[in-house]
């Protein structure tokens, strides 16, 4: 064959080829063009309808107001010193505050020599003479001769003798008593910053929790003093410092559920043990009706749904994913992908938050474990069927889900403990507890809360021993006449079994 009519054939299909490629190109970009155009058509969409109905997305709408420093919590001398020593993670715009919560209050060592600890969900109390005895023991130690705790001669009470070491913290104690009667605490971080000011709250939020460990063990040691009115200001002075957490952002606020149910050690052992009077009973009454988790919850939940949905718009802005392993900062390059990708894991973040925050029924208080146990269940299922669309947006489910159960537990506690005072305050005036919970209100309590789980009202009845159980149905929502469950490792089993306040 002549070679003319092969380098004409050659060339033709050279050029079919070029055109070919051109139109699957073309075809690819318009392709994709349309799927960002979707992407951003179905987001902008959904954001137009959050803020008909009052759902605001921007960043200003979570962000904390300005606080003048003389009302600030966080710019109090102590908590402000205690801020410099952490490394460089804080700054405001008045001044740079990095810190290290230390307060010259707590020695966290001690924590690690003994686990005595009370459990009130089982009924345990706190065992004083051992860190009585960890106390003198380390006085006895080389650096404890000459860095001890305040010890008397001889043995006291355990109670004694462990507020005696501690009293070495008092003039720390007062100056942060000073500073939690501030009404406002915004933490000097730059909270457009998003996730990445929330990960320099880390070392503050694990300084804080010690903070309440040591309230705790003085609380505890005052009530087994019997010292209700030294115990009472204490109690307070730990939910204030706990309430200066209520930040928008979801890791402050599961700090503050396990904070909260530190508290709860002390309030139920000066009830066990009738130390409390009706005056001290009446303000922990008030105070614990204070703490709602219930519509803290929306609050966290909705700063994690903006947050969240500004972290997409960065990453859609400069094709980097950051995040952290726990051990190292990790970057992912994300030049390659399309805008569609951030759009609609915008988009199906906010609309997976707002079906978990639906069930939070703030109208009739209930948060049903088996309601949310369905939607986590569906949203596992999704996970088997693959979506770039909904990858990042599915990755949430489990940290929803576990503060979910988290919500219902603590608020569950907290009503418990509020109508226990309520039985004790009726004790203290008529001698023995009362036949039904009916019988509380209004004098001793002014309504009775429900069992969130149900809606239903919480179940009671008088032992025969003179005492009482309290309970809420918990997480299976099945009555089980007042049990607590434990796992093979003595663990309260959190799956099921009831959530029980026994006197």
């Amino acid at each position: 064959m002549n070679e003319k009519p092969k380098s004409k054939l050659r060339w033709r299909l050279l050029r079919w080829g070029l055109i070919g490629l051109a139109v699957l190109v073309t075809l690819a970009a318009a392709l994709l063009t349309e799927e960002n155009w979707r992407g951003k058509h179905a987001w902008e969409n959904y954001k137009r309808a959050a803020e008909a109905r009052g759902d605001k997305l921007d960043l200003a709408s979570v962000i904390p107001p300005a606080v003048p420093d003389d009302q600030n919590f966080f710019c109090a001398p102590i908590v402000a010193e205690a801020l410099s020593h952490l490394g460089d993670n804080f700054s405001g715009s008045a001044q740079k505050m990095d810190f290290r919560m230390n307060f010259q209050i707590y020695r966290g060592d001690m924590a690690n020599w003994i686990n005595k600890g009370g459990y009130w969900q089982k009924g345990i109390m706190t065992d004083l003479t051992e860190w009585q005895r960890a106390i003198r023991k380390f006085n006895n130690t080389a650096e404890g001769k000459t860095n001890g705790f305040p010890a008397s001669a001889q043995p006291q009470s355990p109670a004694a003798d462990v507020l005696t070491a501690l009293s070495v913290y008092n003039p720390a104690l007062e100056e942060l008593r000073q500073a939690a009667a501030r009404p406002g605490a915004r933490l000097p971080l730059d909270y457009e910053d998003g996730f990445d000011a929330a990960t320099k709250m880390l070392p503050w939020l694990a300084e804080t929790k010690r903070c309440a460990q040591f309230l705790e063990l003085r609380t505890v040691a005052e009530v087994q003093d019997g010292q209700g009115a030294a115990a009472l200001a204490d109690s307070k002075l730990l939910l204030r410092v706990n309430d200066s957490l209520r930040q928008p952002f979801l890791i402050t606020f599961l700090v503050r559920i396990a904070i909260q149910a530190i508290s709860l050690q002390p309030i139920y052992e000066g009830l066990a043990q009738h130390r409390w009077n009706e005056a001290q009973l009446a303000e922990l009454e008030n105070t614990l009706t204070t703490q709602d988790f219930l519509a803290d919850s929306l609050a966290s939940l909705r700063g994690e749904k903006v947050f969240t949905i500004d972290d997409l718009e960065k990453q859609r802005i400069t094709r980097l994913m950051i995040y952290s392993d726990g051990k190292q900062v990790i970057t992912n390059h994300m030049s390659a992908m399309p805008a569609a990708y951030f759009y609609q894991n915008q988009f199906w973040f906010a609309q997976l938050n707002d079906r978990y925050t639906a069930l939070i029924d703030m109208t009739n208080r209930v948060l049903s474990p088996s309601a949310f146990k369905r939607l986590n269940e569906e949203m596992e299922a999704a996970k088997k069927h693959y979506s770039i669309y909904k990858v990042q947006a599915l990755m949430t489910v489990p940290a929803i889900w576990a503060t979910i159960l988290k919500v219902a537990r603590i608020q569950t506690e907290v009503d418990l403990a509020t109508v226990a005072c309520a039985l004790e305050r009726f004790r203290l005036a008529h001698g023995s507890y009362p036949e039904t919970l009916d019988a509380l209100a209004p004098q001793f309590i002014e309504k009775l809360p429900n069992d969130i789980v149900n809606g239903q009202p919480l179940h009671y009845r008088r032992t025969d021993d003179g005492k009482f159980v309290l309970w809420s149905i918990g997480p299976d929502e099945k009555d089980d006449g007042g049990t607590v469950f434990l796992t093979k490792s003595g663990a309260i089993d959190q799956k099921r079994g009831d959530w029980v306040w026994k006197n």
